[in-house]
């Protein structure tokens, strides 16, 4: 991948991912140490593990790092959570009539979790939100808002306006298959496909 390309693709200046390369600022030759949010950005670029990258560099030790950690996040039952909410010291998980929430000392515990979610379907919507996008039944374009059930006026979350550029077909996609929908692509002048809409089924 090129510079540029992991800069899109993270959101991180290429020059800064090119010091990271070499270990120095080559301005002032100090050595690099990544934080942990940038280390995640990386981690979505690369499709490399953060919990990896967070050892690599030396956030934390593999000793640090246990196999199955007391109050684990990998004991929930994922298909049923909706979105999770990261705080400071506490994670918290939404599901149609629930709310678990689970206390932590760091995110280091949750970091290996974090590898995990998007095989249960879910994606980072904003800094501290995952959502589960099994369970979006509607999207608000609009206001940026995804919600749980298909007449809009039950539980939502708002998504960041990036997330929303990023994730915009797909959740579509997602809607159309959670409710049964077809999808249907309307296009512009130039006979390009101009957008992606979901459309009631005829039975």
């Amino acid at each position: 991948m090129s510079l540029r390309e992991a800069a899109r693709k993270s959101g991180l200046s290429h020059a800064y991912i090119r010091d990271l390369e070499l270990e120095r600022n080559r301005s002032t030759n100090d050595k690099i140490t990544p934080s942990p949010d940038t280390l995640q950005k990386l981690s979505v670029a690369y499709g490399y593990p953060y919990t990896d990258l967070m050892v690599k560099a030396g956030h934390l030790s593999r000793g640090d790092v246990p196999s199955t950690p007391s109050n684990s996040p990998s004991d929930l039952n994922l298909t049923a959570v909706q979105y999770i909410e990261i705080g400071m010291k506490e994670v918290a998980y939404y599901g149609k009539d629930a709310r678990i929430a689970r206390n932590i000392d760091s995110l280091l515990d949750f970091s290996s979790f974090l590898d995990k979610l998007e095989e249960h379907g879910f994606r980072k919507m904003d800094t501290d939100l995952y959502v589960n996008f099994n369970h979006i039944r509607k999207y608000d374009e609009k206001r940026g808002r995804l919600h749980f059930d298909e007449t809009g006026k039950g539980k939502s979350v708002i998504i960041s306006a990036i997330r929303q550029k990023k994730y915009h077909d797909l959740i579509i996609r997602y809607v159309a298959n959670n409710t049964n929908k077809s999808l249907e692509f309307s296009f512009g002048k130039s006979g390009a496909p101009a957008s992606l809409n979901t459309v009631e089924e005829n039975s």
